[in-house]
């Protein structure tokens, strides 16, 4: 707790922002504040948890907790007219999932505090297919309780102790159960990192990029949407924002990583949706599986490097490649 407070007062001072003193002494207080009640009476996470608004709003506790630490001025979202077009699929009933690339515990915030201001109905709605570190690991609860989450044990995790191994994979039937009935009822967005973690640099030459999707858990969500009787689309969505909070270099087993944070820009691009039919239709059956995911990847991987280029150095107009534009910047 004392190395997240001195961590997370740095970043916020590296902002400049002339109320950072009350800033950091504001959040942290109330961050200590839940941890420590979570600490005496521990929160327990159904399969699906819907956010926490009453009668305090944990959602905006995590919106108020990580807004000073991005540089909004150095920040993009790409391609914003198709989230204004997700926004008008949802109002028809339809369902979204977004097959995305995960690098961050704060993520789920930072998408949020993207499109709060655009397009506030998807920030506060979307439902986020979360691992069970962010639900069990002390300093994530109450950021996690402020989310739409379903909750399910990462494969990365799967055997980290054997013996629960058969547990995990019981609780995943259940939740997938949960969201079915979810896409049932239509109008749901849902986020899912693809790759079954967070994004890790190479080792080699230090960059970084999506981590590789998991083929059978793109189209196990493909497959939840075509049978849940409403219409149902997949976008792909690039985000980067690993200089606000990296992961450890590698996967850990324990729970209580080193929380490094700094103040700093992210983006967020998404793509037109890709169709499985349009896929499957061009390979041949045993495949499209593979060539699906592959699809979404590439495309999650060219807006990446889009978002890179802009964030990392050239001006977000300039930075484009074919089929990917990038909105005007974030203000």
């Amino acid at each position: 707790m004392e190395e997240v407070y001195q961590n997370y007062r740095n970043a916020v001072f590296q902002s400049g922002d002339p109320a950072a003193v009350g800033v950091v002494l504001s959040n942290m207080t109330v961050a200590f504040d839940h941890w420590l009640l979570d600490v005496e009476d521990p929160f327990v996470f159904e399969p699906y948890h819907k956010a926490l608004r009453e009668p305090f709003d944990y959602y905006m506790f995590g919106q108020n907790y990580i807004r000073p630490l991005i540089d909004f001025r150095n920040s993009y979202v790409g391609n914003l007219s198709l989230f204004y077009e997700i926004e008008e699929k949802l109002k028809q009933g339809h369902n979204v999932v977004l097959i995305s690339n995960h690098q961050t515990e704060a993520d789920p915030i930072i998408i949020s505090l993207l499109l709060e201001k655009t397009n506030p109905h998807i920030a506060e709605n979307m439902i986020f297919v979360a691992g069970d570190r962010v639900i069990t690991d002390p300093l994530c609860k109450p950021f996690s309780m402020g989310r739409n989450l379903l909750c399910v044990y990462s494969k990365k995790h799967m055997y980290d102790i054997p013996e629960l191994a058969e547990m995990k994979r019981k609780a995943n039937t259940r939740s997938l159960k949960e969201m079915a009935l979810l896409l049932r009822g239509g109008s749901k967005i849902v986020w899912i990192a693809a790759s079954g973690g967070r994004d890790r640099p190479d080792p080699f030459t230090e960059e970084w990029y999506p981590a590789l999707f998991d083929s059978s858990s793109v189209d196990n969500m493909r497959r939840l949407i075509e049978h849940s009787g409403t219409p149902g689309h997949v976008y792909p969505l690039a985000l980067l924002c690993y200089d606000i909070m990296p992961p450890p270099r590698q996967v850990e087993k324990e729970i209580g990583e080193k929380r490094i944070i700094t103040f700093h820009g992210a983006g967020l691009s998404i793509a037109p949706q890709i169709s499985f039919p349009e896929i499957a239709a061009a390979c041949e059956e045993s495949e499209a599986k593979d060539v699906y995911s592959q699809a979404l990847y590439k495309s999650v991987s060219e807006q990446y490097n889009v978002l890179k280029s802009a964030i990392h150095g050239k001006q977000g107009l300039e930075a484009s490649t074919a089929g990917v534009s990038l909105s005007q910047p974030w203000n």
